[in-house]
């Protein structure tokens, strides 16, 4: 890889599919017109929406608005993303998330490296009761944040897209598909996302299509190196159900599901790498601490270390369940993808 010379040209990629966001919207591409080094291009990709896509095609018209080409989901919006896009570096933003004005300069200055294929920022949860995105879009960083549950650890802050304790910055295994960017010259060699792992493919809440990307990356550019860098902050929203018990063990089992979908891609060692350790050494001592929490009067603490403990069983049940289902499926029909537990694709 060459380095980037002077400041690189950063495309930002933006999927959406549903008229529900339609603020969240419109506050997350106010966030990237604000940006300090401005971006490239804006480039909004609509997933199968068609009414959807007629409107913020007239509601946004300094932003290229396409649709998704590929499969339903946030892997095929991603790639039309990337197929559009004529940035030296493909930067991705979630739909219903506002950056930090100094987001893509706190990347670019990365990519002077030439051995730098991609980078990752901070991701702040906004919880129930933060700033709502129709103010948002008129100042896009948020004044209030909100009041997370008492009950929610930080070491599962990944279950509502943010950034967990425990991930630390500098170089990572893998980046955090709603606050990361790529140079664009690996996306060939990495293939692209996966169609058929994360959003939209399946009636669960999936994910991991970007960390079987970042895996698939990196064994087929061992010398690539990708980084977190905590100072390329977004804010992503939080809805109300998400921020409730039987979302959080809902999304601990899918993601449970996703990583069997992973490691059939990429196999167990690289892809279990990073959460062998979070297991190991991260969420035991997050139980230590909400029990310590507890003893010093944090009943609080109590309910944090109980969620631990649910969320690693949770999510180890759909990691067996889902290779499970795998060896069925290739006893069945070599070749055949699986769907974990049955599952077929979301319509």
């Amino acid at each position: 890889m060459e380095p980037l010379k002077g400041k690189p040209r950063i495309s930002v990629v933006i999927c959406a599919f549903t008229e529900k966001r339609w603020d969240d919207v419109h506050a997350a591409v106010a966030s990237v017109r604000a940006q300090e080094l401005a971006p490239e291009e804006i480039v909004l990709v609509i997933d199968h929406n068609p009414a959807l896509y007629e409107r913020l095609k007239a509601s946004l018209p300094d932003v290229l608005v396409v649709e998704n080409r590929e499969e339903r989901g946030l892997s095929g919006g991603k790639n039309t993303g990337v197929a559009v896009a004529n940035g030296d570096v493909v930067a991705f933003l979630d739909d219903d998330a506002v950056a930090a004005p100094g987001w893509l300069r706190a990347f670019s200055r990365h990519y002077a490296d030439p051995y730098v294929a991609g980078v990752g920022g901070m991701t702040l949860p906004m919880w129930p009761g933060s700033t709502p995105s129709s103010e948002l879009v008129a100042e896009p960083v948020p004044t209030s944040t909100g009041t997370r549950p008492r009950w929610f650890p930080e070491e599962f802050d990944w279950t509502v897209g943010c950034t967990y304790r425990g991930l630390d910055p500098g170089p990572v295994r893998n980046l955090m598909g709603g606050n990361a960017s790529f140079r664009r010259e690996m996306f060939p060699i990495a293939g692209g996302f996966a169609t058929g792992i994360g959003r939209g493919v399946h009636r669960r809440p999936f994910g991991c299509e970007e960390t079987e990307f970042c895996i698939r990356l990196r064994q087929r550019s061992s010398e690539s190196e990708l980084l977190l860098d905590d100072e390329a902050i977004i804010w992503h929203r939080v809805p109300p159900e998400r921020a409730r018990f039987p979302y959080f063990r809902e999304r601990c089992y899918a993601e449970g599901l996703s990583k069997a979908l992973v490691t059939r891609s990429v196999g167990t060692q690289d892809g279990l790498a990073s959460e062998r350790a979070h297991a190991l050494r991260t969420l035991p001592r997050g139980v230590v601490r909400g029990l310590g929490d507890t003893c010093r009067g944090d009943l609080a603490g109590l309910g944090r270390a109980s969620a631990i403990t649910v969320g690693l069983v949770w999510t180890a049940w759909g990691y067996a369940v889902g290779r499970y289902a795998a060896r069925r499926t290739t006893r069945a029909a070599p070749g055949a993808a699986a769907r974990p537990n049955g599952e077929e694709p979301a319509q």
